[in-house]
Parts: C-alpha cells; structure tokens; sequence
C-alpha cells in the first residue's frame, strides 16, 4: 500500500508522577502499553519525548522559599541586590522573588520595557512612541513609568506585574524600589551586588556588570546550583527553568538527564527490539503572534536527548524543485525526478539554493517545540510524547 502519511505525533497518558518513582519504567511502559492499546507499531528512528515536569518530580527536586532565601544571603549578606531583567511570571518567577526577598534587606526591581525577555509587555511599542519615551537609553522610575503610562495589566493574565512583583517583596518587610532599563550597566548606581535574572543573555549581562564595575554578580542559574539544608537543585541552570509548585516551593528543572534518555533507549531495545529516539524536552521555541510572547522561558529546550537527536535536518524544498529544477515535468515523472535528487541529495546542503526555507534548526529544538505543542500545558495529562516519521521524507513509501 503507497503511504499516505508523514510525521505523526501522538501524547501518551501514564501515571501522575511522584518523588521516587522509577521514570524509566513508567516510560516504557507507557509507550508499549500506548501501542497495543491503539494498535500503532513501535519502529526504528521512533522518538519518545518526555515532559521535564515529570522526570524532575520523580528525583524530588524542589525547593523552597527558605531555601532560596538561605542561598541568596550567604551570596550578598546585608548589601542591597539589584534584581535585574526578570521574566513577568508568576508561574515561573514570582516563588523565586519571594524567596530572593526574604533573603533581602533592600531590592532595587530593574524591570526591562517595554516587554520582558521572552516578550511579554509591560507597555507597547506604540505607546512609547507616542509618549517619546526611548527604551534603549531612558531610565525611568516607578513615577515616571506611572505618570507616562498609568497601571496596566498583562493581556493573558489579567496581572499589573509592577504591583505584583513589589507587593511580593514588601510581603516580608523588604524596601522595593522599582526602576525601569534596558542597560545592565543602570543597576551600578544603585548597587554593586546584583542578581541578574534574565535567562538567555545573562551571561553578556554579567560580563557587561563585572566590566563596569559591578562587585557581587551572580545570575539566576547561581542560586541553588547545590542543595541547601537538603533541599533539591541544579548544577548545571540553578533556578533557571524552575516553575511554581505550591505558594512557597518550585520545582526546579531536572538534574542528570542523560542517563534517564539512555536508559529508556536500551528498556526500548530490550523490550521491542527498535532502536528508539529518546529526550527530554521543556518549553518550545516558538512565538505566539497575539500575545507577542516567546515560549522558551528554560535555559534550553533539551536538557538531554540520544545520540540520533544530534544536529539539524538536512532538507531540500520540494516547492523549489518543482518550480524551478523540474518545472518542465509533471505527475509520475516529476514525483520520479524529485525522489531521484532527494536520493543523491549532498550530506551538507547548507548553503545551497535547494534547501533555503527548510529552517534548519537543532532538531532537539524542532522536535521540542512540537512536543510542547502536543502535550500542552494544562490538563491533557500527556506528558510523554511519541513521534513517528519525522526523520521521513518523500521517497519513503514505508
């Protein structure tokens, strides 16, 4: 029979996980018991792909604000800390600001505008310039801010995040003094202790606060990088890629991946003789085009995968081929010249003009963000997702 199907991605139900459960089982057990139960064949070049949420709740990792607040006064002792760039989260920041507070004798908040990192806004574009506000050179205060721009609240959330954030730090008798910049270097004449808290360019932010004289620099991937009084935590992102978990608790992003993945390959192998694809994903990278948010608020999409997850596709854009290389033919002949270049394709086709379009992004990021999308982030209850045919093209009829 002609196949008629491409990638097909599939989000698997299992067990709510627990601190001390054996990940490896429950995943490959899930993915057989998905298979007989709906009637699809495990093959060679399958992946498995597992939420984060799940493997980091069977290790126990979580933190609480205590332990956080422990961290953060070893590191800056009675000085005034600088919390600069956080993302406008409560799910994913608000714990951790509670806990940096508690830590605290004074914070200065510096919130970048007119949107966070990961694009959520404060303000619009529209709206500074009408106000001609520069957001690359002008500092603002609370006032300012307010007096420009009055009291908004987040499209999706319904949450002035200013409030929010200074209400948190106030709960525990901390001063708060809210500042509005975009320039890392804006902080220092605050404070020379800072934790910088913005995720994909913390690094350049430190580097830029060390240059400038900055004297106690840490970043959020530096706060509970080692336990605290027992608690969980990550060597590798810290806090980074944390999420809420109770009002006073975050689940941190999971530690020592790369033997989870390996070990569910070779469960795989053992039990159904196919060499399966396995990683561990967070957040997709993709943008939503209303609310203008960019979804990768984790340090990165996967924390580890399998060897056949290394690298980036290498396609050719079959619309090219037809309107240009073939577009003299048509039907049986065009698909036979298609499949034939896609047979003798080059093992590098970056670069050449029969690939442009075909996105090549690190697959572990590509197959990431249809996971995130497959499994959401509510109630579906699929935190495992299975793929099939992806490393597929168009001369596969099996």
């Amino acid at each position: 029979m002609v196949r008629v199907v491409g990638t097909v991605s599939r989000g698997l139900r299992c067990p709510i996980i627990h601190q001390g459960d054996n990940i490896v089982d429950i995943v490959v057990d899930s993915v057989i018991k998905a298979s007989e139960v709906e009637g699809f064949s495990l093959n060679d070049k399958d992946i498995v792909s597992i939420t984060e949420s799940i493997v980091a709740r069977a290790q126990g990792n979580y933190a609480t604000v205590d332990h956080i607040a422990t961290d953060v006064q070893e590191k800056f002792q009675d000085d005034t800390i600088g919390v600069i760039f956080p993302i406008l989260s409560r799910n994913r920041f608000g714990v951790c600001l509670r806990g940096i507070a508690k830590g605290a004798k004074k914070i200065v908040l510096m919130l970048s505008y007119p949107a966070d990192e990961v694009g959520n806004h404060l303000i619009d574009l529209d709206t500074l310039d009408e106000k001609g506000v520069n957001p690359w050179t002008d500092t603002l205060t609370e006032k300012q801010f307010r007096d420009l721009f009055g009291y908004n609240k987040h499209a999706f959330t319904g949450v002035d995040y200013i409030n929010y954030y200074k209400s948190l730090v106030e709960e525990y008798g901390v001063e708060c003094e809210i500042i509005f910049s975009n320039n890392p270097k804006t902080i220092l004449d605050y404070t020379k202790s800072v934790l910088t808290c913005d995720i994909h360019s913390r690094s350049r932010t430190k580097r830029i606060l060390r240059e400038n004289g900055g004297e106690k620099i840490y970043s959020l991937d530096k706060i509970l990088a080692t336990s605290i009084d027992g608690s969980g935590y990550n060597e590798d992102f810290g806090l980074l890629g944390s999420n809420k978990a109770t009002e006073d608790s975050v689940k941190l992003f999971p530690r020592e991946c790369q033997p989870v993945v390996e070990a569910i390959q070779k469960k795989l192998k053992e039990k159904t003789g196919k060499l399966i694809e396995v990683m561990v994903y967070g957040d997709g990278a993709f943008k939503d085009p209303a609310g203008k948010i960019w979804e990768l608020a984790d340090p990165v999409v996967s924390p580890a995968y399998t060897s056949g997850l290394q690298g980036t596709p290498n396609e050719v854009k079959l619309k090219y081929l037809a309107d240009n290389t073939f577009s003299e033919l048509e039907g049986e002949e065009l698909k036979e010249a298609i499949s034939e270049f896609i047979h003798n394709k080059g093992e590098d086709l970056v670069g050449a003009i029969e690939s442009q379009g075909t996105t090549p992004r690190q697959l572990t990021d590509l197959i990431g963000s249809l996971s995130d999308l497959t499994s959401g982030s509510g109630d579906k209850g699929t935190p495992i997702v299975y793929i099939q045919g992806y490393f597929d093209n168009f001369t596969d009829e099996k």
